[in-house]
């Protein structure tokens, strides 16, 4: 049982990689014309609910892991508070990406979205960073 959830854990991981490329795609749309850039965006919103989709499989199977094993407290409150960042900065930026996207169709003025959007998606990356780190070096704290 424990290797099926670790499995389930790693592809749950994998769905998490798109927050590590989300900076480096919003940037490269700038670049963009106008429905591109809006198609991009309608594509960002749809892998960020797949990345969601991820975040409950890690919820669920590095929970039951985490009961399991002998972590101790201060890693288990960082781990969790990374988390749960996550999955607010993915929740928080579905909106501005709806906005955004909606703007472009209308050929509105979408700046205070988009750096909504690009600042959000680097502190998901860097939340993801440091939640990597803790899992590679769970004996740090």
């Amino acid at each position: 049982m424990g290797h099926v959830l670790f499995f389930l854990h790693m592809i749950g991981t994998l769905a998490l990689g798109f927050y590590l490329v989300l900076p480096f795609i919003l940037s490269g749309a700038a670049k963009l014309s106008a429905p591109a850039r809006e198609g991009t965006m309608n594509a960002v919103g749809g892998f960020n609910r797949f990345a969601q989709y991820g975040l409950v499989v890690q919820l669920l199977t590095g929970g039951y892991m985490m009961s399991k094993g002998e972590y101790s407290i201060a890693w288990m409150a960082v781990v969790v508070v990374l988390l749960l960042a996550m999955f607010a900065l993915g929740g928080i930026i579905s909106r501005p990406l709806r906005v955004a996207a909606a703007g472009m169709r209308e050929n509105r003025d979408v700046s205070a979205e988009t750096a909504k959007i690009r600042l959000m998606s680097t502190l998901l990356m860097v939340s993801l960073i440091v939640m990597v780190f803790f899992m590679v070096y769970d004996d740090i704290i």
